[in-house]
């Protein structure tokens, strides 16, 4: 459905340090800088971060969130770890498992260093 994402940044610098590192968790290449933006490509997605190019500044989108699909709970404790470590803050409940029974989730969420919110998430086998 969904060709490419795309979220502002303020930062080339430490949106590719922040995303490389977080995406990185989830095998994904480390991303292309192309004029004033950044590109990280995989084989069912672009996920991209950019300057505005009205030359305004970027600002993030309330009650917006972009969700990446991790293999694992671990791998989105990894991912989660990585935000953290790259400049990410934390944000809602602490990373865990969250659903109703039929449709498990382990999940956590982070604001990247411009305030995006995105979330790691593993979707739990149906019993």
């Amino acid at each position: 459905m969904f060709s490419h994402v795309m979220i502002g940044t303020n930062n080339l610098d430490k949106s590719k340090a922040f995303y490389d590192a977080v995406l990185g968790t989830l095998d994904v290449p480390a991303g292309h800088v192309d004029r004033h933006r950044i590109f990280w490509r995989t084989k069912t997605g672009v996920f991209s971060t950019s300057l505005p190019i009205n030359g305004e500044p970027a600002s993030i989108c309330n009650g917006g969130t972009v969700g990446f699909a991790c293999q694992s709970p671990e791998q989105v404790d990894a991912w989660h770890a990585a935000g953290l470590a790259h400049g990410g803050t934390t944000c809602e409940d602490p990373p865990g498992l969250r659903g109703a029974l039929g449709s498990q989730m382990y999940l956590a969420y982070l604001r990247d260093p411009d305030g995006n919110k995105i979330c790691g998430l593993y979707r739990l086998p149906k019993a």
